[in-house]
């Protein structure tokens, strides 16, 4: 929280600086809006603040970001979103700006969602013995926004790149394509969350293009990719296979039979790549649990995941 509240003016601050150590820790997002009060949203619960942004503050926190210069800012901006120090990614909405047709930038921002990144080492443990046989499995993890995809995505990665010596897993390569820059939440092409000391990472990346481009050049053992859906993924992901490379990768969704419904996941479905599958599920609680399929949908496990707030 400390990195996130230096971004904000101070009147901002002040009001989150009274919320409880268990908000604090359970906190997912903060929304600021002009002209709206401030909200958080905890554990899936929006929480409302008795303080209506204004126009100076959403200036003073895109100068801050941007360390007073917005040009440094360009590339975000087109794209709608930027990360900041310690992964946390800011969301913003405001003027579009089109060039041909095309999203240029985003000016006179009135909305930002900063979603607070999670590390949470060890929540994927209890997927291991069903994604590693002898190898790491062609994995396809299936949830919702805020199910917890990205969090356990993060851990599966630490886990192949540091190895787990109490299972007899060794270390392997690990290549991150993070289009997003939401898996490795990195900052001038460092990533600051925690991944072993066997992982690199193309950040900002298209995904297809990426992942040729780590094929080619950093040559991994696993590739970790978030969010495919795209038909440019198809070919990308088969060409992955083909030279040999384990893929643990996300999409949107409820559900394996959801996915099927879906012309560009069906199509990559067709090619029986994946040897597991992982839906994830989130209650109005909060509370996540988590269902592993073999490759031909029959279910293997199912239990909670480790940590409630993931």
């Amino acid at each position: 929280m400390e990195m996130v509240l230096s971004f904000l003016p101070k009147k901002l601050c002040a009001h989150l600086q009274g919320m409880t150590p268990m908000m604090i820790e359970k906190m997912e997002e903060l929304r600021i809006r002009v002209g709206r009060p401030l909200e958080v949203i905890v554990g899936g619960h929006p929480f409302f603040f008795p303080y209506e942004v204004t126009p100076s503050d959403a200036e003073q926190i895109l100068n801050s970001i941007g360390q007073f210069s917005l040009y440094t800012l360009e590339e975000e901006l087109k794209r709608g979103y930027i990360t900041i120090a310690g992964g946390h990614r800011v969301g913003l909405a405001g003027k579009v700006i089109l060039e041909n047709g095309v999203v240029k930038a985003i000016r006179d921002i009135s909305s930002f969602n900063i979603r607070i990144a999670r590390e949470k080492i060890g929540a994927a443990e209890p997927l291991t013995a069903y994604l590693y046989n002898g190898e790491w499995q062609h994995t396809l993890l299936i949830g919702a926004p805020q199910s917890g995809k990205t969090t356990i995505l993060r851990d599966i990665a630490r886990m192949i790149s540091s190895g787990m010596d109490s299972e007899g897993i060794a270390p392997q390569k690990v290549g991150i394509v993070d289009e997003r820059s939401e898996i490795a939440g990195c900052v001038h092409g460092v990533p600051q969350l925690s991944f072993g000391p066997r992982v690199d990472v193309l950040d900002g990346c298209p995904k297809a293009e990426g992942m040729m481009m780590m094929i080619r050049s950093m040559s991994p053992d696993v590739l970790i990719v978030d969010e495919i859906g795209r038909v440019e993924d198809t070919q990308a992901v088969l060409e992955a296979v083909n030279a040999g490379i384990k893929l643990i990768i996300t999409t949107h969704g409820h559900t394996l039979e959801d996915l099927k419904k879906r012309p560009f996941i069906s199509e990559i479905l067709r090619h029986n790549i994946f040897e597991r599958f992982v839906e994830l599920q989130r209650t109005k609680s909060g509370t996540r649990s988590y269902s592993v399929f073999d490759s031909a949908g029959a279910q293997l496990s199912s239990g909670k995941v480790v940590s409630s707030d993931v």
